[in-house]
Order: structure tokens, then C-alpha cells, then sequence
């Protein structure tokens, strides 16, 4: 999409190299050499980016970040910055600055800051625009109107502008990312940053440095100093995906940083007062880990002051035929198309269907179904393998757990779901055995009455009160 960047800098070379970069990938791009040129052009022109110097004569780049925070709130900047000058930008971020880069930058790392910017933009316009209006598929940019839907909704309207922390829980693509974005734009927070952290992609050798930042020296290969996300999301919003991934001695360290609001970077000796609203998300039973010793209880109740369940797919198939449109409705736009509908028949193929990959595996059933389809309605022939690798998984004693057929769902997700039905089994056996007795049955499985309770609430065992 094309878009309207103002650079502002004082070096000629840097002005001609970034007008020439932006302007191939379709950007309209105008140049200032200060801020006071840079606020000149502000006024009278419709801008959608600002990139900035920090250091220029006159009116400098942190002057400049200042105007614009005052005079066009949202406007996202981003701030260049030479070397030795990261604390500055730090500031410049918890100043309301959209991201940093240091001299000397490569050109790919301008395109990704311009990219995720100018991203942050547009969302927030379409919030601003859906503020102003009561959509039938949901709320919050989330589609579904399902009881359970229903329920996530208050819950998000209740708890987005407190800063108490949030647990968001359920299976891979259910939507656990949209419904933190959602308390992120619904609080005060909303025009802070919003930074995530995939806990599960980083090798823990390098996570305490991602979190909290390192300075130069503080190991091989740290050149110079660098802001953690923890500063980076200063005065906005931290999520913590993947949470359950983190290794025992991160958990101490994390659990410090929420209890004290204090971090330290690696190498460091000065603390770091931070002001953030962290929202952990995970696919794993964090209470589980707790009982195997795999996850700190102190850090999981830290965590879970206000969980929010996301539903599978499977427990809202009335939401169904609104994502269907909803994403006939993207991949029109994106492929070029016009897919009015799918057939009645296809319609009650994916309403039966078991849906072991949730909302993502729906998106990629429809992106299937538009570019190999003709006409407007999309019949079978444009789905002749979805939806066939695996029957309805019939009812059980627990009907809450996913089917566990290796064809549809990955090994650790196979191994969880058989982990948990044996679990159920176990527990509800031992409580025939015991009569219900709460007590003795948590004595024969050598777990503590606590614990006991937590599994059946799970489960959906009921509580039986001693005799």
C-alpha cells in the first residue's frame, strides 16, 4: 500500500539514500534537513510515517518526536541514532517513538521498521473506525459471536484497562494473539508500544539478554549496548508468548521483574525501573508443569490473576459460517477473486469437521478452496482433500480433549492430548475406588488435595466433599 514518509536529516547522503530505497517500494517520500523544516512540511501536508535523526543543529530529532506527540497524536516515528546514543533512543521510545535504528543500518533493516510502522498505523485507524461501529461477526477485530465468544468479549472489556496481569490460554491458533492485541487497544496503554516475545523461539542462552537487554562487553559478540523488550515496552504492553517454554532459571528471573518492576541488563549494574502491563499466553496446561515441577507455582499464580480461555474451534461451530466469510472476504481481496460463498454441502462438510488446527487450519481450507475454485459459489471440487484425513471423533469420557489421531495434529500436541486423556482416566478411577473421597484419592495418587482439585475442575470431574 502505498504510503507517505517524511525523512528528517541532516546528512545529504542519508536524506538521498533512504528517499531512493523507500521510493522503490511504492512510498511517496518527501525530505526535511531539521526539525524545523520537518514541522514546516507537518503542517501542511498529510503525512503516515516519520523517520527522524536524533541529532541535528537546531531542532533536533528528540524536539521533533515531542511536536508530534503533542500536535498529531498516533503519527508513528521512528528514530535514527549513531552509535553510543541507544540510551538516548531508549528514551526516544518511552517517549512514544515507534521503533529505533542504529548507524550504520542496512537498507532490509529500514524496510522491516518501515513495514511493522506503518502496520501499527493502519490498525490503529481501523480501530479508531471500528470504535465507531457495532459489527454483527464480534468485537475487537475478533470474529465470532458464539456464548463462548460472548464470554472472552467481557472479559477483555473488563480487564483491558487495569494493569493487572492476563493469562490467555488455549490451543495453537485459536486466537490468543488477537485477544491480547484487543486488551492492549482497549486500555490507556493503547498508544505505548506493544511488543511480543515468542518465549519458544529463542535459545535460552540468549533470552535473559532478549528480555532485559545487554550492554556492550557483557558477552562474545556484544559490540554495544542494546534495550531488552522489557524497555522496549515501556509505558505499553509486554506479551510473553509461549510462556510454558521458559526454562527454570528465566522463570526466577521473570517472576522478580513482575513482582519488583525492576530489571537489570546483562552485564549491568544499574536497575532499570520499567512500567509495563504484561499479557502471557501459552497451549500448554501451566498447571500441569506446576504439578511436574516443569513451571514455579509462584510464577504461575503471578500470572494467572485473570485468565481468559480462548475456545477451540470445534466447541463454536455456529462462528464457523461468519469466519468463512470473513475470510472469503481476504483472500478475494488478496488473490485477486470473487467468491461470493461456499455451497450448502461444503458448508456442512466444515461444520462437521473436527478442526485439529483451529482457526488457522479453517484460513488455509478456505485459501485452498478460493484458488482452486471457479465461479462464485465454491462447491466440493474446490476442497478435494480437506476435511477427509480423520473421522469425527465420536463422544467419550472427556469430550473436551481434541482428537488424537497423528495425521491432523504435531507430535507434541499428539503426546499432550494421550498425556491428559490418561491423566482423566487415572484420576476418575482411583475416585471410584475411594468412594469420591477427595482426600483419600489424592493419598493413592500422591498429589496434594489441591492439586486433585485443580485436575477434576479440568477434567470436569465433579468435586465430590468428603464424607
Amino acid at each position: 500500500m502505498r504510503s507517505r514518509i517524511l525523512v528528517v536529516d541532516d546528512e545529504p547522503s542519508i536524506r538521498t539514500v533512504l528517499k531512493a530505497h523507500l521510493a522503490r517500494d511504492g512510498h511517496d517520500v518527501s525530505v526535511a534537513v531539521d526539525g524545523a523544516q520537518g514541522v514546516a512540511h507537518l503542517g501542511g501536508h498529510p503525512v503516515d510515517l516519520v523517520i527522524t535523526d536524533l541529532k541535528m543543529p537546531g531542532m533536533d530529532g528528540m524536539e521533533l518526536l515531542a511536536w508530534c506527540i503533542r500536535e498529531q497524536p498516533g503519527l508513528p516515528v521512528i528514530v535514527i541514532t549513531a552509535h553510543g546514543t541507544v540510551d538516548t533512543a531508549v528514551e526516544a521510545l518511552k517517549l512514544g517513538a515507534q521503533d529505533f535504528i542504529s548507524k550504520p543500518f542496512d537498507l532490509e533493516e529500514i524496510r522491516d521498521a518501515v513495514t511493522k510502522a506503518l502496520g501499527v498505523e493502519r490498525a490503529r485507524r481501523r480501530d479508531l473506525l471500528d470504535d465507531t461501529l457495532v459489527s454483527p461477526e464480534g468485537r475487537f477485530d475478533i470474529v465470532g459471536r458464539t456464548p463462548l465468544m460472548q464470554k472472552v468479549y467481557e472479559l477483555v472489556a473488563k480487564v483491558a484497562d487495569s494493569p493487572t496481569t492476563v493469562l490467555v490460554t488455549g490451543e495453537s491458533s485459536t486466537g490468543k494473539e488477537l485477544v491480547a492485541k484487543a486488551l492492549h487497544r482497549q486500555s490507556s496503554r493503547r498508544d505505548g508500544p506493544f511488543v511480543t516475545v515468542n518465549c519458544g523461539a529463542i535459545p535460552e542462552n540468549l533470552f535473559e539478554s532478549e528480555l532485559f537487554g545487554h550492554e556492550k562487553g557483557a558477552f562474545t559478540g556484544a559490540a554495544s549496548a542494546k534495550p531488552g523488550k522489557f524497555e522496549l515496552a515501556d509505558g505499553g504492553t509486554l506479551v510473553l508468548d509461549e510462556v510454558g517454554e521458559l526454562g527454570r532459571d528465566m522463570q526466577v528471573k521473570l517472576l522478580r521483574a513482575l513482582q519488583e518492576r525492576v530489571i537489570e541488563r546483562v552485564g549491568g549494574t544499574r536497575p532499570v525501573k520499567v512500567d509495563v502491563r504484561v499479557i502471557a499466553a501459552t497451549n500448554v496446561d501451566l498447571g500441569a508443569k506446576v504439578l511436574l515441577g516443569e513451571f514455579r507455582e509462584d510464577l504461575y499464580y503471578r500470572l494467572n490473576v485473570v485468565p481468559i480461555r480462548l475456545p477451540p474451534l470445534r466447541e463454536r461451530r455456529d462462528d464457523i459460517p461468519l469466519l468463512v466469510k470473513h475470510f472469503l472476504q481476504r483472500f478475494n481481496e488478496r488473490l485477486g477473486k470473487h467468491v461470493r460463498d461456499v455451497s450448502p454441502d461444503v458448508l456442512s462438510r466444515l461444520l462437521a469437521w473436527h478442526w485439529p488446527g483451529n482457526i488457522r487450519e479453517l484460513e488455509n481450507t478456505i485459501e485452498r478452496g478460493v484458488l482452486l475454485g471457479d465461479g462464485s459459489v465454491l462447491g466440493n471440487d474446490a476442497f478435494p482433500s480437506a476435511m477427509s484425513s480423520a473421522p469425527e471423533p465420536t463422544p467419550s469420557t472427556a469430550p473436551d480433549l481434541p482428537p488424537v489421531e497423528p495425521g491432523g495434529i504435531g507430535l507434541k500436541e499428539f503426546v499432550r492430548v494421550h498425556t491428559a486423556r490418561l491423566e482423566r482416566d487415572l484420576i476418575l478411577k482411583s475416585l471410584e475406588a475411594e468412594g469420591g473421597n477427595v482426600t483419600r484419592t489424592a493419598r493413592r495418587l500422591d498429589i496434594s488435595r489441591k492439586a486433585l482439585q485443580l485436575k477434576m475442575k479440568e477434567y470436569g470431574l465433579r468435586d465430590l466433599d468428603d464424607e
